[in-house]
């Protein structure tokens, strides 16, 4: 067994542990990466970029149906074959090869396998011992959920893994969650063929996002066909043998019988087998952090959790700023992360999406804020006669009346994920309506619909 050093051990090589190795090699510490898997991660192989590649093609074809002139060039099917085709490329063949020149060019070390704690700024992986004279970064991320509904796992259950890499579309699916990941699949494989039927517990979809919100996008699944049943549990799964039909028994209402059947409710933290008892910490809970993203409860101040690992927001743009902000602290600078959590901005790439940043209404009420919100259509505009056209879309701002500002904002509709970010610029940044009111919007663009929010707020 051998013993070698370096100033940082990262575990981990998915969107944190990357960016994070990234920034310090290049500002020439030596960094070590762990990975047991794919290099890359459960976003490029198994979620964000594949599921978008199935989504998109139909999102597009839809876009250009609403165009008179386009529509009628539009007239034709998805080719199923090419869209899989094409998410094959978008995930690498689930193979992991591009990214290693850029680790080397880098001098990063890429050590394959499990990686362990082992006590103070020691990681056990393999045959070696890797020592970090500076730190070590946690960035294993999270895996699915598997709630405890007698016969779940025996029914070989699919989760994000298997939904976004199938290479054909089930006759039957039937979906648990209607969380992002459900809503998104369930729009997926139906485009692509699939009967779907989408199981949640609530009586709504998107718990978290405006009730308009998650009302646009049920009404809109059930318009491509799938069939919702809300409000509804499953308590039993049952399949008599491999490759069969399986069935899913709810609390209430018919059975549900399905050639596949997925999981999407939520996310565990990937710490189980990290030897985080060595260091005083429990395994397979979550890795609580400061603002500066170090684990609290551990001396010394050498251990970082970024990303996924420790819960605060499960999205990869928010593991790219963990990372930064991680980095900037390892380097000797003060750096906090203040703008994640459970009000980080967020896009459902369903049609219609779905972008928000900070608070709902509701949200912001139960957090005794003085507010109230301004709705206004998203295409409602001169922008709406290229784009959208006839799209249902809806654009809200929650505004804090005691200090105004913008605390909150959610954008629906048509192609709409790119305007997040202008209100994600008014939220964190707490523009002034006085002063966001002289943020003028391109004309003929639908980001006009800030010119009519902004006239409801009197200006």
């Amino acid at each position: 067994m051998s013993e070698r050093g370096f100033d940082v051990v990262v575990l981990g090589s998915g969107t944190a542990g990357r960016e994070a190795a990234g920034r310090l090699a290049q500002a020439d510490l030596s960094v070590a990466i762990v990975e047991p898997e794919l290099v890359g991660g459960e976003c490029v192989f198994y979620a964000c970029m594949p599921s978008k590649a199935l989504l998109r093609p139909e999102e597009a074809l839809t876009e250009a149906r609403r165009i008179p002139g386009a529509a009628q060039a539009a007239a034709g099917k998805l080719d199923v074959a090419a869209v899989l085709a094409r998410r094959d490329e978008i995930n690498h063949h689930l193979e992991d090869s591009s990214y290693l020149p850029g680790f080397e060019a880098l001098g990063i070390e890429l050590v394959r396998g499990q990686g362990r704690l082992d006590g103070t700024r020691r990681v056990r992986a393999g045959d070696d011992v890797l020592v970090a004279a500076k730190a070590v970064i946690m960035a294993t991320g999270t895996s699915a959920a598997m709630p405890p509904i007698d016969g779940l796992r025996e029914a070989q259950a699919w989760t994000n893994r298997e939904l976004t890499t199938a290479k054909v579309a089930p006759s039957r699916l039937a979906m648990l969650g209607g969380g992002a990941v459900g809503t998104e699949m369930a729009q997926a494989w139906c485009t692509l063929g699939s009967e779907v039927t989408l199981i949640e517990a609530a009586d709504r979809l998107l718990g978290c996002e405006e009730p308009f919100a998650a009302e646009q996008v049920a009404t809109a699944l059930r318009e491509r066909g799938v069939e919702l049943r809300l409000g509804a549990r499953a308590v039993a799964v049952r399949r008599e043998r491999t490759g069969g039909e399986v069935t899913i028994e709810l609390d209430h209402g018919p059975e549900v019988t399905a050639d596949e059947l997925a999981v999407a409710v939520g996310r565990r933290p990937r710490t189980d087998d990290l030897g985080l008892e060595t260091v005083g910490l429990e395994p397979g809970k979550w890795i609580d952090v400061d603002d500066r993203l170090r684990a609290t409860g551990v001396e010394g101040d050498w251990l970082y959790a970024i990303g996924d690992v420790n819960g605060r927001a499960l999205l990869t743009h928010i593991s790219k700023y963990h990372a930064r902000v991680a980095s900037d602290n390892i380097l000797g600078k003060t750096a906090a992360a203040t703008a994640d959590g459970a009000r980080s901005p967020r896009v459902l790439f369903t049609d219609p999406q779905v972008a928000a940043v900070g608070h709902s209404l509701q949200s912001a009420l139960d957090a005794g804020l003085n507010v109230h919100a301004v709705d206004a259509p998203t295409s409602g505009n001169a922008g709406g006669n290229f784009y959208g056209i006839d799209a249902v879309g809806t654009t809200r701002l929650v505004v804090d009346d005691d200090r105004r500002v913008v605390v909150g904002a959610t954008i629906t509709g048509s192609e709409v994920a790119d305007f997040l970010q202008a209100a994600t610029i008014a939220v964190v940044g707490e523009v002034p309506l006085e002063r966001l009111a002289h943020a003028v919007p391109a004309f003929p663009t639908r980001s006009e619909v800030w010119s009519n929010l902004m006239a409801q707020l009197g200006f």
